[in-house]
């Protein structure tokens, strides 16, 4: 394995990526908890562990080195020795604070092997798994009546899109929105500083976890080698996005143009690439539902003003005018999810019908489950590629969510 960091484009060739085998974490859902949770139903293991074995398969299969998050945090810790650190660092950010607690707890995932600790701390640490007889007035009033779980599971590890994104050459590390899925940015942070292979590369870091915005991958899309789109939306604030698009500009980053989306601040849409995704160098896929009656959205060009650290803001309201102005495209074509049916539209949208991961130019994978928006894309020349999506749909995400480019070429 070696490292190279690159990525300029969200179509060329897709030569390695970051996934994360779905585990434990989601069977330790509970009807009672999957709100808290993010989620909207409880998938069934053994099945979205073959869907996404496939989905790994199918990258292989198109000439994609598959990496696993769970993998790269054990050889971190290994290579650093810093177990004990680690395991510090996510009870802290679990809120276990009672000392008679944190010394229970710590002996016990100090007997587990790297591996498995990873695991255990992905999937979570339940309350009947340590003796705790503690008299702390904050153990017994907010936390032991509360939840089945001294660290609660991170279903949504499986989707390493969000919690961090390689841009150019240097890597953004996210300060996640919600309580549920603030620790999964740590792990890519243990990555970046302590795996030999990320050390070796000198992986810029454009943005960490500690800052008080939120970004999430999800919205981050590299039309171009100069051209970012960023969502506004329910989980990445416009701040955040002046903030990023400010560093890159004044690091020198490829990029020189960051145009920014405003989406509908609702679950159903939590992310742009849920609604929005490049396939080709000129197509588009795109929920209608995000469209004003009058086509018009507001978007926004954020390019370097004239004095260091000053923004050039520019206000627009066709994304189809706007993407042939920053691609310099003569023509682009926005492929409606669902074909913009009524029904189908809405349908295929909630089971991430946008949500497509290319692969190369014109080629994507998709859900099969899609089949209106998949044979709409095969009508416009893209080759799709779907995989099995019965249990891996239910977290709301597709295959770009379940995706963390680490190159393109």
């Amino acid at each position: 394995m070696s490292m190279i960091f690159n990525v300029k484009s969200e179509i060329t060739k897709l030569n390695s990526v970051l996934l994360k085998r779905p585990g434990k974490e989601v069977e330790n859902l509970t009807p009672n908890t999957m709100h808290d949770l993010l989620f909207d139903d409880i998938p069934y293991l053994p099945i979205i562990q073959q869907e996404h074995d496939a989905f790994a398969q199918l990258l292989r299969d198109n000439g994609s080195e598959v990496l696993y998050l769970e993998k790269l945090v054990a050889e971190a810790i290994d290579a650093a020795g810093i177990r004990e650190m680690v395991i510090d660092k996510f009870m802290n950010e679990s809120g276990v604070y009672e000392s008679d607690i944190t010394k229970e707890l710590k002996n016990y995932l100090m007997t587990f092997s790297t591996q498995d600790l990873v695991d255990k701390i992905m999937g979570g640490v339940r309350n009947d798994e340590i003796d705790i007889d503690s008299n702390s007035l904050s153990w017994i009033a907010d936390h032991e009546k509360s939840s089945l779980f001294l660290m609660q599971p991170m279903p949504n590890l499986y989707y390493t899109r969000d919690p961090a994104n390689i841009l150019d050459n240097g890597i953004s590390i996210n300060n996640m929105t919600y309580k549920a899925r603030k620790r999964e940015s740590l792990f890519m942070d243990i990555i970046v500083k302590h795996h030999p292979e990320f050390k070796q590369s000198n992986l810029e870091v454009w943005r960490d976890r500690t800052v008080s915005t939120s970004i999430e991958g999800g919205d981050v899309l590299v039309l171009s080698d100069d051209v970012l789109a960023i969502g506004i939306s329910q989980r990445t604030s416009g701040l955040a996005i002046e903030e990023l698009a400010r560093t890159l500009f004044e690091k020198h980053a490829t990029f020189s143009k960051v145009v920014a989306i405003e989406i509908p601040r609702v679950r159903a849409m939590m992310h742009l690439d849920t609604v929005f995704t490049m396939i080709d160098k000129d197509k588009f896929t795109i929920h209608p539902g995000i469209q004003g009656l009058d086509g018009k959205m507001s978007v926004y060009i954020l390019e370097p003003g004239k004095s260091d650290g000053d923004i050039h803001l520019k206000q627009h309201s066709d994304l189809t005018e706007v993407l042939k102005q920053v691609l310099n495209l003569p023509e682009i074509a926005l492929i409606p999810c669902g074909g913009g049916d009524a029904i189908a539209a809405p349908r295929e949208q909630w089971n991430d019908g946008s949500n497509t991961l290319a692969i190369e130019p014109g080629v994507v994978v998709t859900y099969n489950r899609n089949y209106v928006s998949n044979n709409l894309m095969r009508e416009h020349g893209v080759k799709v590629l779907e995989i099995p999506s019965s249990e891996l749909s239910r977290g709301r995400g597709g295959p770009r969510c379940m995706s963390m480019p680490f190159n393109r070429n």
